[in-house]
This record gives C-alpha cells, sequence and structure tokens, in this order.
C-alpha cells in the first residue's frame, strides 16, 4: 500500500491508473497527430487534450467503482459498469472538442477516436478486474500469531484480496490456544527469522491476542524489517488494507500515539472555503430537480415538503438536518425513535425513489451553507442513538470531533445502517476518516458518491 495525501492506494491500483492513462493518451494522440499536416505545431494541444480526456475517463471510472478490488464482481456486473463509462465518455468527448482550440478537419472521426480509446481502455478494464495475477506479482504475507485476532485477520485477508499469498501461522510459543486450522500453522520448531527467508515473505502482521510476558520476538521482528520485510500491527493492517479502524484491534494507545486526527486551522478553512464553493454549485445545478421534487411530494401526500430532524452536530451541538420528506406524516406517530429498514412500511411511493437516488439529502446542502455540516464527513445521528451507541461503543464520540456530512467515507464503503451492529461497522469507517480526513480524501469521498447514486447502492 501507498499512502497519498493521508489515503491509501494498493499499488496495483495505481499501475492500473497510470496504465490506462497512458493507454488512453497514447491512442488519442497517435490518431490526432496523424489527421494534421503539420504535428509539430500542434502537438502541445494535442497532448493537453488527451490528458485532459483520460482524466475524465479516470473519474468516470473510479466513481463507478472499475478500481475497486472487489472480487465478488462477476464479469457481466463489471461489463455493465464499462457500458455505463462508455455512454458516459459521449459527453465527454462532446465538451472536450468544444473546449478544445484543435479544430479538427473530420469532427465526427476526431470525436470516435476518443471513443474508440476509452472503450479500449473500458476492454482492458474488464479483462484486468477478472484475470489472474502472476505469482511473482503476489505479495506473500506471514501472520504471527494463532489465536482469534490471527484467525479473523485470515479470513479478512482472503476475502479483501485473494491476489496476496496467504503463507500460513506462525504461533507464539504463550499463545495457549490455536484457533487457526492445524495445516495452516507454520513449524514452531525454526525461528521466525529462518522462516521468513525460507517462505521468502513480504510482509508480516503481528495479530497476538497477548503481547506481554515474551510473546513478541522483537529481535527477531527487527531482523526481518532489516532485511526489507514489512512488519505491521493489526490495528495498522486493517487500516491499510480496509481503510476501517477495527474496534477489535485498536487501542487508545494506539490511537493517541500513532499519526493522524490533524485538526488544524488552515486545514478547517480550505475545508470550509471548499464546502462553500462546491455546495453553491450543487444548489444551483440542482435546483430545478429540488422543485420538482416538492412538487411530487405535495401532489402525493401533501403537507410538509420538508422534514426537519434533531441531529448531533460538531462537538456534540444539537442542530436542525433538513431532508425532503420521504416517510408518511405519521411515521413516528408514537414518538419512539426507530431504525429505518429496507421494506419500510412509512415510506411513500414518492419517498422510495428520492432515497434510492439520494435527492432526500439535498436541502441538506444549505446547511453546509449555514456552517452545521460538510460536504464530507460522518453521517450526523439523533441525540437518542448518539446516546445509545456511545454507551455500548468505544471511542463512537470520536465522530463528533469533526463536522457531520451529506456524505462519507462509510456511506461510500459500506451499504444503509439501520442496526446496532450496522453502526458498529459504519463507526470503524468514520474513525478511519477522522483519522486520515484530508482534501484529497473528501475528494475521494465525493467521487465515489456519484458512482453510489448512479448505481443506487447501499440505499433504502
Amino acid at each position: 500500500m501507498i499512502k497519498v495525501f493521508n489515503y491509501y492506494f494498493h499499488k496495483g491500483t495505481l499501475l492500473h491508473l497510470f496504465f490506462d492513462l497512458g493507454l488512453v493518451v497514447s491512442a488519442v494522440v497517435v490518431f490526432t497527430l496523424s489527421q494534421v499536416a503539420d504535428p509539430a505545431s500542434v502537438s502541445s494541444v494535442v497532448v493537453a487534450t488527451a490528458l485532459l480526456f483520460a482524466a475524465g475517463l479516470l473519474i468516470i471510472n473510479s466513481s463507478l467503482g472499475l478500481y475497486d478490488r472487489i472480487y465478488n464482481r462477476t464479469v457481466s456486473q463489471t461489463s455493465a459498469r464499462a457500458v455505463l463509462s462508455l455512454c458516459l465518455s459521449l459527453p465527454l468527448s462532446y465538451l472536450i472538442l468544444r473546449l478544445s482550440p484543435l479544430q479538427p478537419a473530420n469532427e465526427g472521426a476526431f470525436v470516435l477516436a476518443l471513443v474508440a480509446a476509452a472503450a479500449l481502455m473500458l476492454v482492458n478494464r474488464v479483462y484486468v478486474a477478472h484475470a489472474k495475477s502472476r505469482a511473482m506479482m503476489r505479495p506473500r504475507v506471514l501472520i504471527f500469531g494463532a489465536g482469534a485476532r490471527a484467525r479473523l485477520v485470515g479470513s479478512l485477508l482472503e476475502k479483501s484480496d485473494p491476489n496476496v499469498d496467504l503463507v500460513g501461522y506462525y504461533a507464539s510459543p504463550n499463545e495457549a490456544e490455536k484457533e487457526v486450522s492445524a495445516w495452516a500453522l507454520l513449524p514452531a520448531g525454526k525461528s521466525l527469522t529462518d522462516i521468513v527467508m525460507e517462505h521468502r515473505v513480504d510482509q508480516i502482521v503481528v495479530a497476538l491476542s497477548e503481547r506481554r510476558g515474551g510473546s513478541m520476538p522483537l529481535r527477531e521482528l527487527l531482523d526481518c524489517k532489516l532485511r526489507g520485510v514489512r512488519v505491521v500491527d493489526i490495528a495498522t493492517y486493517f487500516e491499510t488494507i480496509l481503510g476501517q479502524i477495527r474496534l477489535e484491534a485498536v487501542s487508545a494507545g494506539w490511537l493517541i500515539f500513532g499519526e493522524g486526527f490533524n485538526q488544524g486551522l488552515m486545514r478547517t478553512v480550505m475545508k470550509r472555503l471548499c464546502d462553500i464553493v462546491c455546495a453553491t454549485l450543487l444548489i444551483l445545478l440542482t435546483l430545478p430537480l429540488m422543485l420538482v421534487t416538492a412538487l411530487l411530494i405535495l401532489l402525493e401526500s401533501g403537507g410538509p415538503v420538508l422534514y426537519r430532524q434533531e441531529r448531533v452536530g460538531l462537538n456534540g451541538r444539537l442542530f436542525n438536518v433538513v431532508k425532503f420528506r420521504s416517510m408518511r406524516l405519521d411515521a413516528e406517530k408514537d414518538g419512539q425513535p426507530r431504525w429505518a429498514s429496507a421494506t419500510d412500511e412509512r415510506v411513500t411511493r414518492v419517498g422510495r425513489v428520492i432515497r434510492k437516488r439520494r435527492i432526500d439529502e439535498l436541502p441538506q446542502l444549505f446547511s453546509v451553507l449555514g456552517g452545521d455540516m460538510s460536504l464530507v464527513g460522518p453521517r450526523p445521528e439523533r441525540p437518542y442513538f448518539v446516546d445509545k451507541l456511545t454507551q455500548e461503543m468505544p471511542y463512537y464520540a470520536v465522530r463528533q470531533s469533526v463536522k457531520p456530512g451529506v456524505t462519507g467515507w462509510a456511506q461510500v464503503r459500506y451499504h444503509y445502517g439501520a442496526s446496532v451492529e450496522d453502526s458498529a461497522e459504519k463507526l470503524q469507517y468514520d474513525l478511519y476518516y477522522v483519522k486520515n480526513h484530508s482534501l484529497f480524501l473528501d475528494f475521494v469521498v465525493l467521487f465515489e458518491t456519484v458512482g453510489v447514486v448512479l448505481l443506487c447502492k447501499g440505499s433504502q
């Protein structure tokens, strides 16, 4: 994993991004220069145009999840995303044609070249997404430990990235109970250093349930690190690989003494400026859609169009979140707060549509302008649930150290939360965001939100 502006990229993902960028740029440049009489005079403009088009395609593909490391997706599902990306590349091609200072003799051929370059890249993207990685490119991982934590790391490792070679588990001499398969245990008679060299291990994940009493061979771990082997603890592993801070693996000391949780003045000012500019643009772009939505709500059920509800914001301060009303007027007539469910009978017909497309969230853009919310951050929760979850989950109050957001890292990484268990899963993503938040990560979340809306992922 490579950390760029507090966001972890898999090395393979970066290689795919650069390869696709080069593929599109090369295809567009070669075709365009072959159509002009004096290629040298327009070469710089052609390259700039090709880079702009390639960057637009990468944004579209990222929004549709074509660079996500997801391995339970079928070829047809990936192909459907590629077709949608190709359709979106058509208006992008036309827009670039109009903005570019180039004046091609055959405009149709120029647009066709752009679309052909996009199609070539998407065919490669579908192939790469489902091709087996070569053995020489597969990182080899050893898990130090054989208890419950080690078993959890192993199962999540195989589930999240099957292109990794799991060498096996090396049990600590002080571990009383072993919860991993006996066939996966590495020989206990050899030292950790010998095992690492013998199996050509690239990374060691320390997943011990107990670290006291000489459980960790610090000298051997240091020797392995000095030989170029990456050594990480379980909390860091989950953070870098899954984009989570797992509750069962983290400790207060790790949070306090580790890097992250930067809340500097410059970061706050820049985020606020970006919120104001982006929220204003989004309000102007979606104003017609909001007017139509308000009219449909009035026609179906009358009553108030907007729904106000008290939520917990920055540093525990209460504020009213505003959304388009998607439920009946008597949704909570007994006054008892309850989770929304997938087949909630309280949701109206219009409500189902606007919730599926996240249109009901649009009025919160005005809360962003007012300063109560940010575009990106943990979703604000109701005081009743905050009190309940704070008592049941450690570190839940950490979410309130940043402004709540219209969208967030948890929203693009996990489906709609409708229970305490779901809240625990989303908290792990929220903790990651609070620890690593940056403007770059905010833009990553915004791009992925576009894909969530287009594909209706995680909505209820």
